[in-house]
């Protein structure tokens, strides 16, 4: 039986919860016991300080390796509210203006008459590029700007700004060279400039320190979807190579690499710890956040609703951020907004109880949501309540 006793570690968990939301502890403890949980973390702040932080069992279960406090794991598409905030702050600066071209930016992008996809579509995966339509390798993967001219070479696969279609590996690229292109570093660059200020422990492009952190990811292929698209040259051509083109673009074969965690890939290998996905989000809702309360208003407000041919169901988007919804839901009341990455890891923000919740971990079934982390955000609620 794992348990935290007073913040000490016994051979499994490792952390503190307050003892009002010891309910927390046990669901961490369960997911561990009854759900399957190999290595993992959560962490909850409420008004600006952390009430729960709790990480445990195993960082690589070949070795034996013991998940620590500092153990950073790819977060996959929690990644995409960070990438998009970098932008974001640009606009709160005044040198990016939402409903203006990509292309005024990065001139490029306006071939193959995608001159009327604007940065707003672009933020919530509407921009019409879902997919690179080149044949590309992982040495291309490797390389920024190699993916983001193929990206901006790309016809678009649907008008930009007539639907969405969740850019499920090209937004990092797509939002991230916007980054470049208005700042000229990296988008992994500015974020640690970032970072220096709000201290999250999240990254694009992990350094030699970082690596010694990684927890190794088992992708557990048993529950992945028994058939794929068709590559038809349409619609199926378009959600196959948005996942496999370049054929690691989704980490499959790749997600443990040493070129993988040293890459920028912002849509999908972005590493860091649940404490650094919770001081994120409360970032974001304290008085002098990251972003102005007007802008985080506007991004975190649903930008596009309606069906998504890549999610196979009706979603909402803000501008970089999901509002959280009845089926895709943060907080079970109010206004809360974040985003899930594949394997069930997420970061969310609830400003009706100031509070922030990151969930990260190593075992990755491919779904966005688990019973994990609604075990865990289901018992927090129920000790607020």
């Amino acid at each position: 039986m794992c348990a935290v006793l007073n913040g000490a570690m016994d051979s499994h968990i490792a952390g503190f919860c307050r003892p009002e939301f010891e309910a927390v502890r046990e669901a961490f403890c369960q997911n561990f016991e009854e759900r399957g949980e190999v290595g993992a973390a959560v962490t909850v702040m409420i008004d600006g300080e952390i009430i729960c932080d709790l990480w445990g069992g195993l960082a690589d279960a070949e070795l034996g390796r013991q998940w620590n406090q500092d153990t950073i794991v790819d977060f996959y598409s929690s990644g995409k509210p960070i990438v998009a905030t970098l932008l974001l702050r640009m606009v709160d600066d005044g040198r990016v203006d939402l409903d203006a071209p990509v292309a005024k930016y990065w001139p490029e992008f306006a071939q193959f008459d995608k001159q009327s996809a604007t940065v707003r579509h672009a933020l919530c995966h509407r921009a019409g590029v879902p997919a690179i339509r080149r044949d590309l390798t992982n040495d291309d993967l490797w390389n920024w700007e190699t993916m983001t001219s193929a990206l901006a070479a790309t016809a678009p696969w649907f008008p930009p700004g007539s639907r969405h279609v969740y850019h499920t590996n090209t937004y990092g690229h797509l939002i991230g060279e916007l980054v470049r292109r208005v700042d000229g570093r990296s988008p992994g660059a500015v974020l640690r400039g970032v970072n220096a200020t709000i201290g999250a422990d999240v990254w694009f492009g992990l350094n030699d320190d970082d690596l010694e952190r990684c927890a190794t990811v088992i992708f557990d292929s048993a529950h992945s979807p028994a058939t794929l698209p068709v590559d038809d040259g349409g619609e199926g051509s378009m959600i196959l190579r948005g996942y496999f083109n370049p054929p690691g673009y989704s980490s499959f074969g790749v997600v443990n690499s040493t070129p993988w965690r040293r890459s920028q890939v912002p849509s999908t290998n972005g590493h860091g710890t649940a404490r650094g996905l919770a001081r994120f989000y409360d970032s974001l809702l304290s008085a002098n956040g990251l972003l102005s309360a007007n802008l985080l208003d506007e991004a975190t407000s649903p930008q596009s609703v309606g069906p998504c041919p890549v999610l196979a169901q009706d979603v909402t988007f803000g501008l970089g951020f999901q509002p959280s919804t009845d089926h895709r839901p943060f907080a079970p009341t109010g206004r809360s907004y974040g985003h899930f990455g594949t394997g069930g890891s997420v970061g969310f923000a609830d400003p009706t109880h100031s509070l922030s919740f990151g969930y990260v971990m190593n075992h990755v079934i491919p779904r966005w949501q688990s019973t994990r982390n609604r075990a865990l955000i289901s018992a927090l609620y129920n000790s607020l309540n």
